[in-house]
C-alpha cells in the first residue's frame, strides 16, 4: 500500500535490525509497552509477539532512492463485546491501533500520514467497526496524534497504567467509528 509520500507494507523478520535502531532510543523506550533492554532479547519479542503478522512497516524513499523504515503501525483486530447469542456477529470488527516511529523523521507529518492510511485499510478492506488507541496522558506526542487522525477521548483514566519506572500514570483511551470516518473523508 503506498500513500503519497510512504509505502506501507508488512512488517518482515528482515526488519529487525531497522526496527531495533530507533526502538532502543530513551524517547522511544519511554512510551512503548514493551522495551526488551538487549538485541538478543529484543529479537526474541520481536520474533514471538507475532508483529510480522500484524504490523505495518512504513517506508519513505531515501537519498539514494533506496526503501529507508521509519517507524511501524500496529492494527491488532480483535471481537467485539457481545452477548452471547450473537456473538458471531461480533468476530474481528475492533482493532486496537498502535505505532512507534524513528524520532529522527518526526515533524515532517510521516506519522499522521500513515496512521490514516492504516485507519483506511481497517474501515475499507478489513471492514471494521471500531478503532481505539490507548496511552500514557503524559506521552501527548501519542494522544496529540489520535486527535490529528480525527480520533475523539473516550475516557482519561486516573493511574491505571504501571510505567516500567515504577510509577502508577494516568492514561488515556481515544477511538474511532467507522461512519465517524466516513464522515470525514466526505467533510
Amino acid at each position: 500500500m503506498a500513500t503519497e509520500r510512504l509505502c506501507l507494507r508488512r512488517l518482515e523478520s528482515e526488519d529487525l535490525e531497522a526496527t531495533w535502531r530507533y526502538r532502543q532510543l530513551p524517547e522511544v523506550t519511554e512510551w512503548i509497552t514493551a522495551a526488551p533492554a538487549t538485541f538478543g532479547e529484543y529479537r526474541e519479542h520481536f520474533l514471538s509477539e507475532g508483529r510480522i503478522h500484524r504490523d505495518v512497516a512504513v517506508e519513505i524513499e531515501g537519498d539514494e532512492g533506496n526503501k529507508v523504515l521509519i517507524g511501524t503501525v500496529m492494527l491488532k483486530v480483535h471481537d467485539g463485546w457481545g452477548q452471547s447469542e450473537i456473538l458471531d456477529q461480533a468476530r474481528s470488527v475492533e482493532a486496537e491501533i498502535g505505532w512507534s516511529f524513528d524520532p529522527a523523521y518526526a515533524g515532517k507529518g510521516y506519522a499522521t500520514e500513515a496512521v490514516r492510511a492504516v485507519l483506511e485499510l481497517g474501515f475499507g478492506a478489513l471492514g471494521l467497526r471500531r478503532v481505539i488507541a490507548e496511552s500514557f496522558a503524559a506521552n501527548d506526542r501519542s494522544w496529540k496524534l489520535m486527535e490529528r487522525v480525527g480520533m475523539r477521548r473516550e475516557s482519561y483514566n486516573r493511574r491505571n497504567g504501571l510505567h516500567r519506572n515504577g510509577e502508577w500514570m494516568d492514561g488515556v483511551v481515544y477511538a474511532m467509528l467507522a461512519d465517524e470516518w466516513g464522515e470525514m473523508l466526505t467533510a
